[in-house]
């Protein structure tokens, strides 16, 4: 978990910050999952991930199946140049992001631990059978993904990158998300997006084991309250099934509110 504070001043966000977000509604956004063109990507490309990302649902805190489906269609739908991923854990999602994107985009993801090659990195306390590293090695050997070593935090404050997508998906705190929405406004192209994992609408559970993670709702509606012009939509169901025997999904894009 990343040890850091969040004061309760908003030193990272401005109007001029949240103008960078790109303004999407919740229809448009519907549409990327149900494109036939992605869809044929998907279908081109979804044995291969399989048989790549051997990572069971449930058993290792990675993103279920059905949400890395849906991060490959978003990522052929934005077709963002430059991928920040806050999160690398066990790889799933670095896979499927990686896998749907051009030849010209490039990905950089961000975890405390050396997700690939420490003694107890994620995928080996797991019994994996492969590293996020190795997974996208045997995937397609030319794919321009980073891994870097840093608490999210220090990696925003440091950086010098600009980014067209960025998915948060590592410390769920409200004090932390809501310094990486704040610094992720700070480093977007514009008309980039924020993609949240874990968003639960209103705090309330979404699937039928009653569990919610409140730190992503809690952190924008904070954001909200301060004055942040943007709003969060929640892709609700997907065409395609989830976790828990149902197609929802806690994936959520935060987007500039006109």
């Amino acid at each position: 978990m990343q040890a850091t504070t969040c004061s309760s001043s908003l030193p990272y966000l401005s109007p001029a910050n949240t103008e960078k977000l790109a303004a999407l509604e919740a229809a448009q956004i519907a549409t990327f999952f149900r494109s036939p063109e992605i869809n044929r990507q998907w279908n081109a490309m979804a044995a291969r991930l399989e048989d790549v990302c051997r990572i069971e649902d449930g058993k290792t805190g990675g993103v279920n199946p059905g949400d890395r489906r849906a991060l490959f269609y978003l990522v052929k739908a934005l077709n963002p140049t430059n991928i920040l991923e806050i999160g690398s854990h066990v790889g799933a999602s670095t896979v499927h992001l990686a896998a749907a994107m051009s030849d010209e985009s490039k990905l950089s993801t961000i975890d405390i631990q050396d997700v690939n090659d420490d003694p107890v990195a994620y995928w080996r306390a797991a019994r994996l059978h492969r590293s996020p590293k190795q997974m996208l090695t045997e995937l397609n050997k030319n794919l321009d993904v980073r891994f870097v070593k840093s608490d999210s935090i220090t990696f925003f404050d440091r950086t010098d990158q600009r980014f067209d997508l960025i998915f948060l998906d590592g410390d769920h705190s409200t004090k932390i998300v809501f310094k990486e929405i704040s610094m992720s406004l700070r480093i977007l192209n514009t008309n980039g997006v924020i993609v949240l994992h874990d968003y639960f609408p209103h705090g309330k559970p979404l699937w039928s084991d009653g569990l919610v993670t409140s730190g992503p709702f809690e952190a924008t509606e904070r954001l909200r309250g301060l004055g942040a012009k943007l709003k969060v939509i929640p892709f609700g169901a997907l065409p395609w099934a989830t976790k828990l025997g149902s197609h929802v999904t806690s994936l959520a894009i935060a987007a500039r509110n006109e």
